[in-house]
């Protein structure tokens, strides 16, 4: 399942690429992230990865971001790897007259069970997606 996100941000790129690059601004726009913890590799470059834990309506979600390319401020992708589910997502950044267009690429890929859940469920992975990057465009506006 592949669908593309968008939004623009009323801030400059460089400033909404200092925020998105700091994982310690994580939790302030992601209300279900329980966690974040650097694995291996150099934090932020290729091959680094991280385990992200979320609490999704009382479930435990757990999940390896895996960095795969880093072309700040242009884009930034990586994968993300849980039990059934391999997210491949590309964030692109353009500058548009001293505001962001942020788009984000989510391709999901399902294995066992959740083949099925991700059939049943189509619909509000892009919908999480937009409420998280809406999310983030909030903390970036309010000051960060």
């Amino acid at each position: 399942m592949k669908y593309t996100c968008e939004l623009t941000i009323n801030a400059p790129r460089e400033r909404v690429i200092e925020l998105f690059d700091n994982p310690d601004n994580m939790k302030k726009w992601q209300p279900d992230l329980v966690s974040f913890k650097h694995l291996s590799g150099t934090p932020g470059q290729p091959g680094a990865k991280s385990e992200l834990v979320y609490n999704m309506n009382g479930r435990k979600c757990e999940m390896v971001e895996t960095v795969t390319e880093r072309a700040l401020p242009d884009r930034f992708c990586g994968t993300y790897d849980a039990k059934g589910c391999h997210n491949i997502i590309e964030n692109r950044f353009e500058e548009i007259g001293g505001q962001t267009r942020w788009t984000m690429v989510s391709d999901f890929r399902f294995s066992g069970m959740m083949r099925i859940l991700g059939l049943l469920m189509r619909g509000s992975f892009p919908k999480y997606s937009r409420k998280m990057m809406n999310n983030f465009k909030a903390f970036v506006e309010r000051g960060g």
